[in-house]
């Protein structure tokens, strides 16, 4: 990973791994709100309640399966290849290390007379 990270150049392959993120987000976001109806169902009293429940739980289990669908079709999940996915989780960790390791920032953030200030 180049350190010139201004350089429109080095940000090749980016959309991709930002796409792959945030489908990675949709799904855990989508498992949560199955966790969630499930655990409500559990606790719902009359009929009419569970039966909405019922229906939203039946919703966010095919939104998991279309976002997983959609992943595994893109290559960005490997749920019946481990290998292939220990691979994938492993550039990803290590990228994320690099990204961590740029020095995005200068040492120096005073902003001390960057801006017209009052004499005291």
């Amino acid at each position: 990973m180049n350190n010139d990270y201004l350089d429109p150049r080095n940000a090749e392959g980016m959309p991709n791994l930002a796409d792959s993120a945030f489908a990675m987000d949709f799904l855990i976001a989508a498992k949560a709100g199955v966790r969630n109806c499930a655990v409500a169902l559990t606790e719902a009293i009359s009929r009419e309640v569970r039966t909405i429940v019922r229906r939203q739980l039946e919703e966010a289990l095919a939104l998991h399966e279309e976002i997983s669908q959609l992943m595994i079709n893109k290559g960005w999940l490997n749920p019946f290849y481990l290998n292939k996915q220990y691979d994938l989780d492993l550039v990803s960790a290590e990228t994320t290390v690099k990204i961590a390791q740029m020095k995005l920032f200068p040492d120096d953030t005073s902003r001390l007379g960057t801006f017209a200030t009052p004499n005291k």
